[in-house]
Parts: C-alpha cells; structure tokens; sequence
C-alpha cells in the first residue's frame, strides 16, 4: 500500500502539511527546503527521516510516492513540473502559479503524467462552508441572487509584522489576493458556479511599501446568477469581521464559524452539520514555533481539521479507493481560479468590468 511522501517547504510545509499527512496514514519521508539549517532543523523537530536542499535527490527515492507543496508561488509550477515529472502524485499550495498560463502549462504536464494532482484548497472540508455549498446547491434558499464575503484582520496593520518575503511582491504571485483571496474565490466557484465578471480594487491600508495588496474589494457575477462582494483586508486595525451570507429566492444562509443558519418563511433555524461534513478538531502546531505574524496566523490550528481530510481524499485516489465528503480541489481548478485572479488584477489596473464568459 503506498504511504511514502515528501513535504517541500519548511513553513506551513512543517506546521500542517506534515502533521495532516501523518494524521491522513502517510509517511513523511523527507523534508525539501532551501536553507540546510533550517531544514534539518525542522525535519528532527518532526522526525522527518531525511533533511534535503536537493529536490532531484528527494524525487529518486524510490519510497516517495508523492510530495506536497508548500513554498512561495512563484516556484510551484517549477517544483510542481519536476514533481510529475518523476512520476510523482501532487498536492499544491494555493494560489496555485503567478498567472493563467502557468497554471495551464502544470495542468497539461500533470494530466500527460497520469498522477493526482489536488489544490491546496483545504477549506472545502471546513464544515460550515461545506454546508453552506451543500445547502446552496441543493436548493434550500431557492436561487442565489445576493453574496457577502467579508474578512477584515489586524495582521498587517503594526508595524514591522513579519510575513513571507513574497505577499509583498506582485511579481512574486504575491498579495492578500493570492494568500486569502483563492481560498474565497474557491468557495464561490463551488457554490455559486463559475465567474461571468468581476469589477475590483486592490490596494494598501498599511503603509509598508509594497508592490502586492494587502486589501481586496471585488464586485462579481457568477453563472448562476449571483450578484456578490468579496472584500478582504489584513490590515484593519479594528475588531475581526468575518461574514460568510448567500440570500436566495427562498432564504438566506450564513455561517457563524462552523455554526450554519437558514432563515426563511419558517424562521431562523441552525442547520446540523451531517456526519460526514464533520472534520476533525482544530490543533494547533507546536508553540515555539510561532514567530512571526503569518506563522500566528495559522495559530488556532483550525486548518489541521480540514487538511487531514484534503490529505485522506489524497490517498483514496492514489490508491484509487472510493472518495467522500466535498469533491477536492485539482489543478484544473487552479486553472479556473487563475484565470479569476488575473482578471481581478486587470480590472483593477484598468478600473474597469472585466468579462470572463469568452
């Protein structure tokens, strides 16, 4: 049975990634990063067998089967083409590449190669968003016509908060866009059905000179009919806003945390999360680990839950055994969504409605 697996990236590679493999019955084998130091560092501190700076050395191994992702994204569709390359099963981090037609190329590479291919899209498996996609697409508020989306957050606002060197460079693939942006993008897609059309502004709150955005607002369409708002900021000095609402012909539902409502001609009411939505409790990584802001970021631990079950999904189809719960994210829809985000970033440097249905 196949169990072999290699992490590269010493980040968030170590802090979830790692602890969801093993949680999800994988084996880390071996631990790829840029720095030595760092990187035997981090492999003893989570028993990884093997430290490596060399990623030709790590694919070799005859018992890595597959490797996940987890490095700036700029470097993914480099990492993730010698990934399959080797034959290698893949899982990516989001945002996937720095552009549409880099996404396509690993697409392409990945399906030649016959191997899986998944997206780092772990909310998905968050139970009160996969509930409210469950509801949605089964018609318990009639047709969508009206969304909300909405995350302000302190994190960038001090100065001096320390984040990955590439959320501030848009050459980089970088931004609030790509590192919260994609994940609502993902829900909107699953939800709600594919862009028509977005109208956005990306722009700075804090004043810490960089060339990516630490705050979104984008107006959309989708194919269902859906008229929404996406606005996030990390950078919002004041108390955490967080709203997640669909408004349908028949009634609205939103989420209070994993806690979903429905409102209709009935009432309001809490909706059970089924059994199997239901994902395992957060779990926060090891505390001496957490230095800077985006490390705290990850603090509650509340993506562990999620990715475990990305990463038990992971090896059913390795292993080609049945799947269940929410359908996993893949590089196809690292395309799509791609192709959402480049049409934001031209909206808002043209100020102007960017059409996606031709």
């Amino acid at each position: 049975m196949f169990t072999g697996v290699a992490v590269i990236g010493t980040g968030f590679g170590t802090l979830t990634h790692t602890r969801a493999l093993r949680a999800a019955g994988f084996e880390v084998r071996a631990l790829v990063g840029r720095d030595p130091e760092r990187t035997k560092a981090r492999a003893d501190r989570f028993e990884i067998p093997i430290a490596s700076t060399s990623l030709d050395d790590v694919l070799a191994m005859p018992d890595v089967g597959a490797v996940t992702i987890a490095t700036p994204p700029h470097s993914h569709a480099e990492l993730a083409l010698a990934a399959v390359a080797a034959g290698k099963h893949v899982v990516c981090e989001k945002p996937f590449a720095r552009d549409e037609a880099e996404a396509v190329q690993v697409l392409d590479a990945a399906e030649r190669a016959g191997v899986v291919h998944l997206l780092g899209c772990e909310f998905r498996y968050a139970s009160g968003q996969a509930l409210m996609t469950r509801l949605v697409t089964d018609g318990a508020i009639g047709e969508p016509r009206l969304a909300t989306f909405l995350l302000h957050i302190p994190l960038l606002a001090g100065e001096g908060a320390e984040v990955p060197d590439w959320w501030s460079q848009e050459a980089a693939g970088g931004g609030w866009l790509g590192a919260q942006g994609s994940h609502v993008i993902d829900q909107i897609r699953t939800t709600l059905g594919e862009f028509t059309g977005v109208s956005a502004s990306l722009l700075n709150l804090a004043d810490h000179g960089w060339t990516a955005e630490d705050t979104f607002s984008v107006h959309f369409r989708t194919t269902s009919g859906c008229d929404g708002l996406m606005q996030s900021t990390a950078s919002d000095r004041g108390p955490f806003l967080i709203t997640a609402r669909i408004a349908g012909t028949k009634g609205a539902v939103w989420a209070e945390g994993d806690t979903v409502k429905v409102a209709d001609e009935s009432g309001v009411r809490i909706v059970e999360i089924p059994a199997d939505l239901v994902t395992p409790p957060a779990e926060p990584p090891p505390a001496e680990l957490l230095v800077t802001a985006y490390d705290w970021l990850h603090s509650t631990g509340i993506d562990m839950g999620p990715y475990t079950r990305l990463f038990e999904t992971f090896r059913s189809l390795i292993e080609g055994n049945p799947t269940h719960g929410p359908a996993p994210a893949t590089f196809a829809d690292g395309v799509a969504a791609m192709r959402v985000m480049d049409a934001i970033r031209k909206s808002a440097a043209d100020r102007t409605w960017v059409d996606l249905t031709a």
